[in-house]
């Protein structure tokens, strides 16, 4: 069904307009051509760039206080309501199986850090952790740190952003955000005398070190409206934060800072970075009054990382290495001449990040698309590599905060096992299962077993010449006959990784007869630098032909056909979304875009927006016209045409940082003039949550339920 443009009624009857869409929802056979959808007004906005004029009608809904874009936004929530009226019984039976999955009562494995074992546990029917430590053994007597809980009383939204404890363990500080937006407020207890202080630092990032007083605190302050983190603050506790210190500010628009500690806690840093290029700056811990000391100036293209061990700094450098090479310098020195290489470059190899101990260095690299673990012996440099014996997984290095052990802790996770903790002897190269996550049974699917699980890795040509990897996973009993639907997910921006890992709530579409495939495009680092080249500035649109690619392969190849694939991405992977369904909307039945970056060059010149400036390495900065004229060539606001369109569910958050939520809904009101298809249209704002969605450990579930019914039902079978 064509949609014509028509002119948005008044704020006054779109208020009146979202009443009948509230009762429709209790119309159990409401069909979604019996009612009109939300149309937004058309206010022609003249944009102009290089001489090329562009005309936005919705740009006012960047108005994130305008009383008639908050009607917009709900009466479009009142509309998908409606026409998803008839999957409200199959969306609680998906939640209540999604959750029934997950064990109620929870605890993570304690990890040692100063004398003490943390950990974090839920309570049955908690949405929120508690975080709890025992003094001297894991099986000590429990201190709650945190209450999270009691503390998410009373808001919508809840977030720890973190939390630090002081090296002699007396005082904690931890960041919490009650909007979504990830303004953080942080507070501090007396962890002996267990009281609270009274100071609040207000409106700050939740990034944050203690130096080795226990009393000073270094925390990260960003800019109110880009919301770029830019300055360093020193504050001591029992002193009014309006006396705080400010140390460092970082005043290259391109650039933010955070302070870390390293794992000696030694010393203090302060890193600069932005996408091609990293500057850190030093100080001891014990002298939090001094003045830092810049580790090696910045230079353009240049990257580095830095840890502490012994009488060096170490550098994961890219300094003539495109993978990354490890080198060691001096603490003192601040250049290149002092270098001593410890790890050399390997170019089939991504050097991803280290772990130092008194006796072994840890290095986790990825090769061929997948993580590994490789340890080398200090003394003797043997080295070996972690064996994990399965075709597409996950393995990351866990909580090691002590240097003085054999041990090493780590996580692993595939497609059909569950995120375990291991702990591995460095030496003996045994190693201990300490925890695997529960996957509980359900009533209609029973227990589950690995075994019932099939995981794939394929490799598919893309128009160029590169192979693209894809992880696929599905019931064994599934047939290769083209007859089931397959979910293709994929990313593809700032050089993230997908990886293969485990999810219970997968199974859920699983078992109703659903294969699920990871693309991993080029954008991020899966194969390396390159990968992560060949996909950002000029190159962007590998990323959405290896999509493209990569679907036709599994529909020529029977996994699935085009009447039943589907694909999801969120964020940057929205954009993603954007662009298939401009260029091969055909190829889809249906498409999820969460938190959507689909309007990219109004976004990218506009540097008031948070992380814009920042992502100019990324995108490419518009106010270059070669950059101009290729971005605009692919943002999927942009080029939005009249074609049909595949079934299409949006999701945003109104107070979303990262992709504001006026993208997606710009989006989709473009898509009701242009979409000449009849397939379901559908945009959901979270009027109470940021980029993440709903807070709450089984909240999120509820849109995780709505995605899979609304994908189920255009499957068309009981399933």
């Amino acid at each position: 069904m064509q949609r014509s443009p028509i002119v948005a009624a008044p704020f006054s009857t779109l208020l009146i307009a979202v009443l009948p869409f509230a009762v429709l929802t209790s119309c159990a056979t409401t069909d979604v051509h019996d009612l009109d959808p939300p149309s937004a007004r058309v206010r022609p906005h003249v944009l102009t760039a290089h001489d090329d004029v562009r005309v936005d009608d919705y740009y006012w809904l960047n108005q994130r206080e305008d009383p008639e874009v908050i009607a917009y936004l709900e009466a479009e929530n009142a509309y998908t309501e409606a026409v998803t009226a008839h999957l409200a019984g199959l969306r609680d039976e998906l939640y209540d199986e999604i959750v029934a999955r997950i064990s109620p009562d929870d605890v993570s494995v304690p990890y040692e850090e100063d004398g003490y074992w943390y950990a974090t546990r839920y309570e049955e029917g908690g949405e929120y952790p508690i975080y709890t430590r025992r003094k001297g053994a894991p099986d000590g007597p429990e201190q709650v740190l945190l209450d999270g809980p009691r503390l998410a009383e009373g808001h919508a939204y809840f977030a720890i952003g973190g939390f630090q404890v002081t090296t002699d363990g007396h005082t904690l500080a931890y960041a919490f955000d009650t909007v979504g937006r990830r303004k953080y407020d942080v507070r501090f207890n007396d962890l002996i005398g267990r009281r609270a202080y009274a100071e609040v630092l207000e409106d700050v990032t939740g990034n944050m070190a203690w130096a080795a007083d226990g009393r000073t605190l270094f925390y990260a302050r960003q800019d109110p409206q880009t919301l770029r983190s830019y300055q360093i603050w020193r504050h001591v506790l029992g002193t009014d934060p309006s006396q705080d210190e400010l140390v460092y500010q970082e005043d290259d628009e391109e650039f933010r800072c955070f302070v870390s500690l390293t794992k000696s806690k030694r010393y203090l840093l302060i890193g600069s970075s932005q996408t091609l290029s990293s500057e850190y700056h030093y100080l001891d811990a014990s002298d939090p009054r001094g003045a830092f000391q810049v580790v090696l100036p910045r230079e353009r293209n240049h990257r580095y990382s830095v840890e502490h061990f012994g009488d060096h700094f170490y550098l994961l450098t890219n300094d003539s290495a495109k993978n990354r090479r490890l080198v060691r310098t001096p603490i003192g020195s601040h250049d290149r001449s002092a270098w001593e290489e410890v790890v050399p470059h390997d170019p089939d190899v991504l050097l991803e990040g280290t772990e130092f101990f008194s006796g072994h260095l840890v290095l986790r690299e990825r090769a061929e698309g997948l993580t590994r673990i490789r340890v080398r012996e200090w003394a003797t440099g043997a080295e070996h590599l972690v064996d994990f014996g399965e075709p597409a997984y996950a393995a990351a290095l866990s909580n090691n905060r002590t240097f003085d052990t054999t041990t090493l802790r780590y996580v692993y996770s595939s497609l059909t096992t569950p995120r375990s903790d291991y702990d591995y002897d460095l030496v003996t190269r045994e190693r201990v299962l300490l925890k695997r996550d529960q996957v509980l049974p359900t009533e209609r699917w029973g227990a589950f077993d690995p075994a019932n699980y099939v995981t794939e890795r394929l490799w598919v040509g893309a128009r160029d010449g590169e192979r693209i990897p894809i992880s696929l996973v599905h019931r064994r009993d599934v047939p290769r006959d083209g007859t089931q639907p397959l979910l293709l997910s994929a990313y593809g921006s700032y050089g993230s990784s997908r990886d293969a890992t485990f999810s219970s709530a997968r199974l859920s579409l699983l078992d109703r007869g659903f294969i699920y495939a990871i693309a991993h495009v080029r954008g991020g680092r899966e194969m390396g630098e390159r990968w992560y080249d060949d996909g950002k500035l000029f190159n962007k649109k590998n990323t959405f032909t290896d999509f493209v690619d990569c679907a036709l392969y599994l529909t020529s190849s029977g996994y699935t056909s085009t009447d039943r694939l589907f694909a999801q991405g969120g964020s940057a992977g929205g954009l993603l979304m954007g662009a298939i369904c401009n260029m091969r909307p055909e190829l889809f039945r249906g498409v999820v875009a969460n938190v959507p970056f689909v309007d990219v060059v109004t976004t990218m010149l506009d540097d008031t927006i948070p992380l814009t400036t920042f992502e100019y390495d990324e995108w490419g900065n518009p106010n270059e016209r070669a950059a101009y004229e290729y971005m605009l060539s692919y943002s999927p606001y942009d080029q939005v045409s009249e074609q049909d369109y595949p079934a299409l569910l949006v999701t945003t958050g109104l107070h979303d940082s990262q992709v504001q939520y006026w993208e997606p809904a710009k989006w989709v009101a473009k898509l009701r003039v242009m979409n000449t298809g009849d397939e379901p249209l559908l945009l959901r704002t979270d009027m109470a949550a940021g980029h993440g969605g709903a807070s709450g450990r089984f909240k999120r579930f509820e849109e995780t339920a709505f995605t899979y019914a609304f994908l189920l039902d255009l499957v068309g079978e009981e399933r």
